[in-house]
């Protein structure tokens, strides 16, 4: 197959998009397939990167003063158009329902190919970012928008259940549940020949004290400092350390943060550690993963520490808990509650035993969520999608014969 993906932010710049978007492509050029990755440029120039089967191009970008280390596109038609038509792909998957994803609707339109969208957010998301008094308002136009745009979608695709339900209830249309997946060889336990001193040692965190670990962008939205306050409650009780594994525009105000509740030198701010910088021996370093987003579509940091064995403490919010079985892996607090989420990471530290029995059950699940079958679930998808359309021209051409041979006889 040729596919094509297309999306505003590809690595290194960092979102969960992104990192779901890379992990297919080059999944799919892997199993043989031609692949093309459209995506805004890290750097204020275009350029292109080719891998084997893989290419991927970046088109020059602006800054995101809202976010750390992201740029985006401004409507790059052109260029987005001749680079489909000199590859000609078979299908296009899209990552963002703006820009790049109008661009690919025009083009699939243009070549009749089916093309499908992953909803990655949802209109309260969006929203979260606005005033409280114009939420609403906002909210209700973007499912409106949703509603009209899906509809040209050939498919569209949610990484949970429960965004499925929504996107169902919201627009009346049935998507495919696709996990972003997690691959539990990279992401695993702390084993025996594992050596926990050294690795903390190397990041520099104080050994024989438990760790409690964050992992993702230093945001508003990510509700960071909820995190910081629950751990402060578990800190006045134990000798526990904070580890914050991220970056963003929120981290100077973060780190005040802990110096007002006097915890600051038990807190660490590593910054944006990636996966082959050290991610994975963070996660099986620590004792148990804590998060207070309520902005999840999966969160694949959530999948990520189950796979690595921890015990989740977390909201329950949107998909949340199809990750976080509350009182099997983890525990759940409701959203805003700093002292339910303070209390449960104090059980868990209480009681090693279940923290442990919680760990193995986040790896049970996490081995219900592997990478492998995300990939192989889209590439059926795929194959599905452009057979479909295969039958449909062959289907018009039949009938157009047939009303040709039609006319001919009349006449």
């Amino acid at each position: 197959m040729k596919i094509a993906y297309l999306t505003q932010s590809y690595p290194p710049m960092v979102s969960g998009a992104a990192l779901v978007v890379e992990g297919l492509a080059k999944a799919m050029a892997k199993c043989g397939h031609r692949v093309l990755v459209i995506a805004a440029s890290d750097q204020s120039r275009s350029y292109i990167v080719q891998e084997g089967k893989l290419t991927v191009l970046r088109l020059k970008s602006l800054h995101n003063p809202l976010r750390v280390g992201q740029r985006f596109l401004l409507y790059p038609r052109r260029s987005v158009m001749k680079t489909l038509q000199e590859f000609q792909p078979e299908v296009i998957h899209a990552h963002e329902p703006l820009q790049v994803g109008w661009l690919g609707l025009e083009y699939a339109t243009r070549a009749n190919i089916p093309i499908t969208l992953t909803i990655h957010q949802i209109p309260s998301f969006i929203a979260s970012y606005l005033p409280n008094f114009l939420r609403g308002r906002t909210e209700a136009m973007l499912w409106m928008y949703a509603r009209w745009l899906s509809r040209k979608f050939t498919s569209m695709i949610t990484p949970t259940k429960t965004i499925s339900m929504l996107m169902t209830k919201m627009t009346g249309l049935q998507a495919t549940t696709i996990g972003y997946g997690v691959d539990p060889q990279i992401f695993r336990p702390l084993l025996p020949c594992d050596d926990e001193a050294a690795i903390r040692q190397k990041w520099d965190l104080p050994l024989h004290v438990p760790l409690l670990l964050h992992v993702g962008r230093l945001d508003v939205d990510k509700c960071v400092d909820r995190v910081i306050q629950a751990a402060a409650l578990a800190m006045a009780q134990t000798d526990t350390h904070l580890l914050i594994v991220g970056d963003g525009t929120q981290k100077p105000a973060l780190i005040k943060l802990c110096h007002s509740l006097g915890i600051a030198d038990r807190v660490h701010f590593p910054g944006y550690v990636s996966m082959t910088g050290g991610l994975p021996e963070l996660y099986r370093t620590a004792n148990l993963f804590i998060t207070a987003s309520e902005i999840e579509t999966q969160g694949i940091v959530l999948l990520e520490a189950a796979a690595s064995g921890l015990p989740l403490v977390a909201v329950r919010a949107t998909c949340i808990p199809e990750i976080v079985h509350a009182g099997r892996n983890g525990y759940l607090a409701e959203c805003g509650d700093i002292y339910g989420l303070g209390n449960a990471v104090s059980v868990l530290l209480k009681d090693p035993r279940k923290a442990i029995s919680m760990g193995k059950a986040s790896r049970a699940l996490a081995e219900e969520h592997k990478f492998n079958f995300t990939v192989d679930t889209h590439e059926q998808l795929y194959r599905q999608m452009i057979m479909e359309r295969r039958t449909q021209r062959l289907d018009a051409v039949r009938h157009n014969f047939w009303e040709y041979v039609k006319g001919w006889r009349l006449f």
